[in-house]
């Protein structure tokens, strides 16, 4: 007895977002701390973050940030030359505290 197409594809629709639902919600949870920390001035707003790492990094493409509710650090991710580096920001001063990758 073989599968209809139609039912294969629900299946694996069904598949991929079991896999990206918990990633999704995670990052809803550290949009949702930044923006707590940010309205009660314990952090700089990711927009703020960003305008200051952003030109420092030339070449490179910007994938997204995390932030560290726990520490208050914003986490940039770029990738540059099939490399993929991070910029670790500290939210209350907007200075750069670390680099990973090249």
């Amino acid at each position: 007895m073989s599968m209809s197409r139609p039912y294969l594809v629900l299946i694996a629709s069904f598949a991929a977002l079991s896999v990206l639902a918990p990633a999704d919600a995670q990052y809803r949870r550290e949009q949702d701390a930044a923006r707590e920390a940010y309205k009660t001035g314990q952090v700089k707003s990711l927009r703020e973050i960003e305008q200051r790492v952003l030109p420092r990094m030339p070449g490179a493409d910007y994938l997204g940030p995390e932030f560290d509710p726990s520490s208050g650090i914003y986490r940039l991710k770029f990738m540059r030359g099939g490399q993929v580096m991070w910029v670790d920001v500290d939210g209350r001063t907007g200075a750069v505290i670390g680099r990973s990758g090249s």
